[in-house]
């Protein structure tokens, strides 16, 4: 695939993803989605590659759902929120399961779907001006793809919180919900992203994708294929409801939504 908003360059046995639409923040469209999703699953034993590093150009790591792709969702059909919602699990889906350590390098702001992925990346370094926030349920929609991979992360007292609350949050309280693991000043972010591939590197490769495969069959049995169906019609639902309808409707035109006295 010839991508478009994705930059990628190597640097040895690492390799640096960049989420590049930074005149939107970074936000997600379907082109995005597949691009992210046909890099993870192009990432293979045997291409030498032993760390990932994924980060986002401009001044925000990633701001969440496109605008313009917003506004096309909120015209779908049930059946076309449900493809929608579903190839977006197949990108979560395909990074979680990446065969080598996903490090995050986040700055500025992870929300919505931005902080999905800081979810399924194994290492998080964040900015400590950074700002996340799960913030769907403004809209009148909900986290649900991502949920699978936050609530592994940052467990469900947490995600009754910020998931019900749609509030933002800084990088320290990030920090102390598991969702990000280093929080540094600015000039420090990348020297502690590169100690943390250092140390990855002295790792056995083949012992490294034995524990990410342990850590995920041994949390859940089940695995995410039964969840994904379940998440995509969730968010396909709440997408093509009335007060979705609403709050991406007074999103998209900056004024609150109805139930906002």
């Amino acid at each position: 695939m010839d991508y478009q908003t994705l930059t990628i360059r190597r640097d040895g046995n690492v390799e640096h993803v960049t989420l590049n639409r930074p005149e939107v923040r970074n936000a997600f469209n379907p082109r995005l989605i597949a691009e992210l999703e046909d890099w993870a699953r192009g990432v293979r034993v045997g291409r030498d590659v032993r760390v990932a590093v994924l980060a986002g150009a401009g001044p925000v790591f990633s701001a969440g759902a496109d605008l313009a792709w917003m506004a096309e969702t909120a015209a779908y059909t049930h059946e076309r929120n449900l493809d929608d919602a579903t190839r977006m699990a197949g990108m979560f889906e395909a990074l979680d399961t990446l065969p080598v350590p996903l490090v995050g390098r986040v700055h500025g702001a992870a929300l919505g779907g931005g902080s999905g992925l800081v979810a399924v990346c194994d290492i998080v370094v964040a900015d400590e001006q950074t700002i996340f926030g799960f913030t769907e349920v403004k809209l009148g929609i909900l986290p649900a793809v991502i949920s699978p991979y936050v609530l592994a992360k940052i467990g469900r007292s947490a995600a009754r919180e910020l998931f019900l609350t749609g509030a933002r949050f800084p990088a320290t309280r990030a920090r102390e919900i598991g969702l990000v693991h280093a929080v540094t000043s600015a000039d420090q972010l990348q020297p502690t992203v590169a100690a943390y591939v250092r140390e990855l590197c002295t790792a056995g490769p083949e012992a490294v994708r034995a524990a990410k495969q342990t850590i995920r069959e041994v949390s859940s049995r089940l695995g995410h294929e039964p969840v994904t169906a379940l998440t995509a019609e969730a968010i396909a639902a709440r997408r093509v409801s009335a007060e979705g309808q609403e709050g991406i409707r007074a999103f998209l035109e900056k004024r609150n939504p109805k139930w906002v006295e």
